[in-house]
């Protein structure tokens, strides 16, 4: 017997696998079942975790991922092992790409076949390793406290991402003691920044010409947005998001340039040409190249954020500023003691912006416009309502006009960009924000790609509204080969009727007709307590207007 643990009594290591979830506050696992872990799904019948059963292993992954970025809490994601498990990867990897804490937990084959060839046997601890913070096999069951422990903690902790942990079939299915239990959960707690680096970063700002702001993803999961608005006001200097970081700070306030990352020359571009001094408060060089924004390496770099920066030649860092962003901020702020005047660039930009949205706002067109569509999704949610923008033109639409004011408002996928996020990961931000009208703003194509969840979010009974953007087509692809080939090709496909594919699954359909009935079927469609499909024909040869338009701006205007 064991000087620490009671073997007399004994209990299943599935329930014990749940009762470390339990301990690290799980709300939800998704997932799909399989014959390997057929006892942990089993034992989550007699816990307050409510299991999500999905349609596709990848519907599951993104959840967790969404769920995760809206909490800061890691989500769960669940699958049997090998064709489960890979099929998790793609949400797994878009996770860890857009720094958001997820533990993905999968089957895998008894220890006593796992050495040898044999049926569903692959390595899937080697095959997450490149797409997690962290991939390790159980291989006791005695190890499962200390490794979902570290797990959760290596998932959330900065930067945050995602983590695998395989459990094998004998592992699960084992007995132990019943004293053996959860580990307690130590939080990290955040880290004072370094006063010399502060002075040093406040020399910088004090000798600068024009100095600007970028805040990034980092910026919102370390809620920091009154910090960065009180800096900004502070020291009266404009403030860029990236568009992972939209919301972190409000876009109607007077300091707002919009966000950067559209495929071109933007206006807020412009106000990024002109500084010689760029304040990066929780940027992320995965969210954007910085050589659109600093292409001749020119521009000298403070870098704010719990973690060192990356090494890139036009990511240059004059000072590293690494601590809480708030505790940053707040002590950059009281270091300067010079205000800046928002220069006419910033105004300018931000007047074109609304100015652009404006005219879209009353486009009549059928198709619609996409800057029609994107104006009356703005006139339909509320200031702190949840739209998903999946990865396409719609992304591009959206992230560069959609006016956004809180954190985690408008989510989109600029890690990975994975396509078929937004229908399975509204299911998870309803379900973390039950409080919050919840929009998935989606291309046909990418809808296609997890459309089945729609049968899980009726069967769960989380009213979603998913609006499909549809030209059948690939229109961000078609977008980019007429840019840059002047013809486009394998682009096109056929669509179903959205209206009774929706009502196939027991959701509402709805097709609109003409440009005014947009906002009055989205705001029913919001309103109701049901899972709802819009669909709206896009006119795209707007796409080719915008990017023609940008190319013969020139700045200051």
């Amino acid at each position: 017997m064991s000087a620490r643990h009671d073997t007399s009594a004994q209990q299943d290591a599935a329930r014990l696998l749940v009762r470390t979830l339990e301990a690290e506050g799980v709300e939800y696992v998704f997932g799909i079942p399989g014959e390997e872990n057929i006892h942990f799904v089993h034992a989550l019948n007699d816990s307050p975790i409510r299991y999500v059963l999905v349609r596709h292993e990848q519907g599951a992954a993104f959840m967790a991922e969404i769920y995760g970025r809206l909490t800061g809490r890691a989500g769960v994601a669940s699958a049997t092992l090998g064709p489960g498990a890979i099929n998790l990867q793609l949400g797994v990897a878009d996770a860890t790409t857009n720094s958001t804490p997820v533990v993905a937990i999968s089957a895998q084959v008894g220890l006593d076949r796992i050495y040898k060839e044999s049926h569903q046997v692959i390595d899937l601890v080697s095959l997450f390793r490149p797409i997690t913070k962290w991939s390790e096999l159980a291989p006791t069951a005695e190890a499962l406290p200390e490794m979902v422990r570290k797990a959760f903690k290596t998932a959330q902790t900065e930067r945050p991402g995602a983590v695998y942990l395989a459990i094998p079939e004998d592992v699960e299915s084992a007995k132990v003691s019943a004293d053996l239990g959860p580990l307690p959960v130590n939080v990290v707690r955040p880290q004072e920044p370094s006063p010399s680096q502060i002075a040093r970063a406040a020399d910088v700002i004090a000798l600068a010409g024009q100095p600007i702001v970028l805040a990034g993803h980092g910026a919102a999961r370390a809620g920091a947005s009154q910090a960065l608005v009180h800096f900004a006001e502070r020291l009266g200097l404009p403030v860029a998001t990236t568009f992972n970081g939209k919301g972190v700070f409000p876009d109607d306030h007077r300091h707002a340039l919009g966000a950067v990352g559209f495929m071109r020359h933007d206006y807020v571009n412009f106000g990024f040409d002109e500084a010689d001094v760029l304040i990066a408060v929780g940027y992320e060089l995965q969210e954007f190249d910085p050589v659109k924004i600093n292409p001749n390496a020119d521009k000298k770099i403070i870098h704010i954020h719990q973690f060192p920066a990356e090494v890139d030649d036009h990511y240059p860092v004059e000072v590293g500023i690494q601590g809480d962003v708030s505790r940053s901020l707040r002590a950059l702020a009281d270091a300067v003691h010079r205000r800046f005047d928002v220069n006419g660039t910033g105004r300018t930009i931000r007047r074109m912006i609304a100015e652009e949205l404006a005219e879209g706002a009353v486009e009549d067109g059928h198709p619609i416009s996409p800057r029609r569509i994107v104006a009356d999704i703005r006139a339909a949610m509320g200031r702190d309502d949840i739209v998903l923008a999946d990865t396409g033109a719609v992304k591009m639409w959206m992230a560069r006009l959609y006016p956004t004011y809180e954190p985690n408002t408008l989510l989109v996928s600029n890690g990975l960009s994975s396509m078929g996020f937004a229908v399975p990961g509204a299911i998870a931000a309803k379900l973390a924000r039950p409080d919050r009208k919840v929009l998935a703003a989606t291309g046909d194509g990418a809808f296609l790609m997890n459309s089945q969840e729609l049968e899980t979010a009726v069967r769960e009974n989380v009213p979603i509204t998913v609006l499909v953007w549809d030209d059948s087509a690939y229109g961000l692809i078609e977008w980019k080969m007429d840019l840059d080939l002047g013809t486009s090709s394998n682009i096109g496909f056929g669509n179903p009727d959205f209206v009774r594919y929706a009502e196939s699954f027991g959701a509402r359909g709805y097709r609109v007709g003409s440009a005014d009935e947009l906002l009055p079927t989205l705001r029913k469609a919001l309103a109701d307590d049901a899972v709802s499909v819009v669909a709206v024909p896009v006119d795209y040869s707007h796409n080719l207007r915008l990017t023609d338009k940008l190319g013969d701006l020139t700045g200051p205007f």
